[in-house]
Order: structure tokens, then sequence, then C-alpha cells
């Protein structure tokens, strides 16, 4: 059986920064966003967070020749088929249910046995204990469930969703696609539709006995040692008595990785800083905040979250 921390969420939250720091501890080995890699990866050759082709990548061939003897284009395009047949959030009532019917029970055990091998062979390759797959999607999650030889324990990550807003209307390129690609955009009200979604499900997953371990954003940059202390002892792996060197008092020195998928700062290496991004505080007009923060309303509260905000000044000469 091997390890899985899974950070789930929706997207913009967080998880590539949590994954990053996470992966510096010993015993784990992160692996970025794995639900991408079929596509982005294997199909396209898009770079690792090691800044190397997929294809060239030492680690990833590896664990590409421990798990299936070689990537292959036709694993790759059937997996993304069996994607598209079960792992849909329009499916999740079914993957909830207490039994899978014999066909989607067959369809599920062979995606989730593609992930399986992944997960085994980079805890081989890296020799970790832990795997970090910071896919964050709950219809993975829900199929992984059914998975009986992957210990999976959930990392819940919550962002304020008005910062969730803001992030999924700015324009960003993906510097992996070597070109001009930008990430996806969302308007205000859609993000905070899949907000509420995506952290409801996660909740739910809970309930059904998956073990979820709840992080806010806000909490985790403010005190790191703190909360990957939580987190450490939440995958199983035994307390430290100091918090982690790479840990410096306003950030974490990071190494290079190899992060299959993700937001642009699975690149970054040396000291970065840990801070809470609050910009949509002064950049996500007042319209699209009140908005947001109504659509969310019910969760908000239960997530430690006030209804109102305020909003905070820009600076004299700053850019708008």
């Amino acid at each position: 059986m091997v390890r899985v921390l899974f950070l789930g969420g929706l997207g913009r939250s967080g998880t590539t920064l949590i994954e990053r720091v996470l992966g510096e501890l010993p015993g784990i080995c992160g692996l970025g966003e794995v639900v991408h890699l079929w596509r982005r990866d294997v199909l396209d050759d898009e770079r690792c967070g090691c800044g190397e082709r997929f294809s060239r990548c030492p680690f990833w061939r590896e664990v590409g020749g421990e798990a299936f003897g070689g990537w292959d284009a036709d694993l790759a395009l059937r997996v993304i088929g069996l994607r598209d047949a079960i792992e849909r959030t329009r499916y999740l009532p079914e993957l909830a249910a207490p039994r899978l019917r014999t066909a989607r029970a067959r369809l599920v055990a062979e995606y989730t046995e593609a992930y399986l091998r992944i997960y085994r062979a980079a805890a081989t390759v890296a020799g970790a204990q832990v795997v970090v797959d910071s896919s964050k999607h709950a219809s993975l999650a829900f199929c992984l469930r059914w998975q009986r030889d992957v210990d999976l324990r959930v990392v819940h990550v919550v962002r304020d969703p008005r910062g969730v807003a803001y992030s999924w209307t700015r324009t960003r390129l993906r510097p992996e696609a070597d070109g001009s690609a930008e990430m996806t955009r969302y308007p205000p009200a859609r993000s905070a539709l899949l907000w509420n979604a995506h952290n409801a499900a996660f909740g739910i997953l809970e309930r059904l006995g998956t073990p979820v371990h709840r992080v806010r954003y806000e909490r985790f940059v403010a005190e790191p040692a703190t909360a990957v202390e939580q987190i450490r002892r939440f995958a199983g792996l035994p307390p430290q008595p100091r918090p982690p060197a790479f840990l410096t008092d306003h950030g974490a020195r990071l190494g290079r990785c190899h992060s299959a998928a993700g937001n642009p700062m699975r690149f970054l290496t040396g000291d970065v800083e840990l801070r809470c991004d609050d910009a949509w505080r002064a950049e996500l007009p007042a319209p699209s905040r009140r908005l947001v923060g109504a659509l969310t309303a019910p969760l908000l509260g239960a997530y430690g979250y006030p209804l109102g905000t305020v909003r905070r000044p820009v600076p004299a000469g700053a850019p708008r």
C-alpha cells in the first residue's frame, strides 16, 4: 500500500505553494497535478518543475519505467478516456454510493490502477514514505477512495473565495507550454459556484470515512511551521522537535522539484516569501466582492471567513 497526501480544493487556493513546501520535508515526494500528467506531459511533453521536458526528466523517465515499462501514448489516451467516462463532478453521487455498479467498478479500478502505479513508482524512485498529488479534483479523490492499495489522506485547502475569484480573473501565462498559452480564467460568479461545489464535495468525502485535514491558505502562510507540523502528523510521519531548517523567518527555501503540472510557481527555487496574497481587497471591484460573498455565504462561516470585507486602499501611484 502506498500513502498518498491528496491536496484538494478549487484551483488558485494555494495548493501548489503547499505542495512545494511539503516536498522539502524528508520522506515526502511532491508530484504536482498528476491528473494533468497524461495530456500535458506524456502527450504534449511540457516542462517538468525541474525545467526539463517531461520526456527528458530523469525522475519521470525512471518513474515511467518502474510503473509501466516506459511512458506510452496509447496508455495516456486510454486514461484520458477513462477520466472523461467516470471522473467528472456530475458522477460524484454515484462515486459516493455504498457500492459501485459492476461496469462502473471495473472502469474505476482500471483508472485508479494507473495512478496507483505512478504513486508506487514515485515513492520507490524518490525513496519516499509519502507522495503528494496536488490534482485538487474532488472527483479524482472520490475515485481513489475505491482503490484499496492507496492509503488516501486528503489535505483540503481552503482560501477566501473573494481571493480565489480575483485570481481566476487575472491573465497568467503558462511558461511550461513555451508560448503564449494562458491559464484558464473564470468570471467571479462562476468561480464562486465552483468554490461552493468543490469545497462541499470534500466535506462529503470526509463524512464517507476518508481522512480529511482542512487547511486555510491564510493560516498556512501566517504560521507555516505549525501548519507543516500538523500535516506531517496527519500524513503519519513522526513528529519533529523543531521547525524544518528550510522554513525561514519570512518564507521558505525551495529546491528543485519534479511537479508534473500545476501553478507556474512550481518552477521557483531559492528563498520564496510566504505572505498572504490579499490583493483582491484592493483590486476586486466591490460589486464582485459582494456577489461572491453572497453566493458563498453558506460556507464562509463554516470555514471561518467573514461575510463582509474591508476594501484595502490602493497606494498612491500603484498600477490599477
